[in-house]
């Protein structure tokens, strides 16, 4: 009786895996979906679209320092480039999905091939009934470490007065 109570238990356990493994697999097509539309959104300038599948209290981090921007500051950066009909085209090149416990919050990083060439983007996502929302995008430009050094000249006078103007405020 031990053994097939064991077993029983063996089974159960092994079917739970499954049954997470499976829900996590159909979680990642939906992210993946949902963050395919939000780029999709921005190639075709489609605004609201591409806003719609932000949380509200969503940030957006861009690839310049002072880019740090809520939803609504963003969507007035935004709207302009959205409004001649091109704002910008990101395709991902890979993705790596990953869950909290709860498997309500995702976040994610991905390589895209963008204009400016490779970059990288980071995030987090909430579930919100059966919809996946971004509530947290970082951009950054990928720089090859081989050319960091000149990367590096080309910024510094910029970005030296940003972290002396920065350092005062603290």
């Amino acid at each position: 009786m031990k053994k097939i109570m064991l077993f029983s238990l063996s089974i159960l356990l092994f079917s739970s895996f499954i049954s997470a493994d499976q829900d996590n697999t159909k979680e990642k097509t939906n992210i993946n979906s949902t963050l395919d539309a939000w780029h999709k959104a921005a190639a075709e300038a489609n605004y609201n679209a591409y806003f719609s599948l932000m949380t509200e209290d969503a940030i957006f981090i861009g690839t310049d320092a002072t880019e740090n921007w809520n939803k609504k500051d963003f969507q007035a950066y935004a709207k302009p480039h959205f409004d001649k009909g091109k704002a910008w085209s990101f395709t991902a090149l890979e993705r790596h999905i990953y869950f909290d416990k709860t498997g309500k919050t995702a976040w994610f990083d991905e390589l895209l091939n963008t204009q400016m060439k490779i970059c990288r983007g980071s995030g987090v996502l909430v579930k919100i009934g059966k919809e996946w929302k971004i509530k947290h995008y970082v951009l950054s430009m990928t720089i090859p470490n081989d050319n960091s050094s000149e990367v590096i000249k080309v910024k510094a006078s910029i970005e030296d007065a940003m972290i002396k103007t920065l350092k005062s405020k603290q």
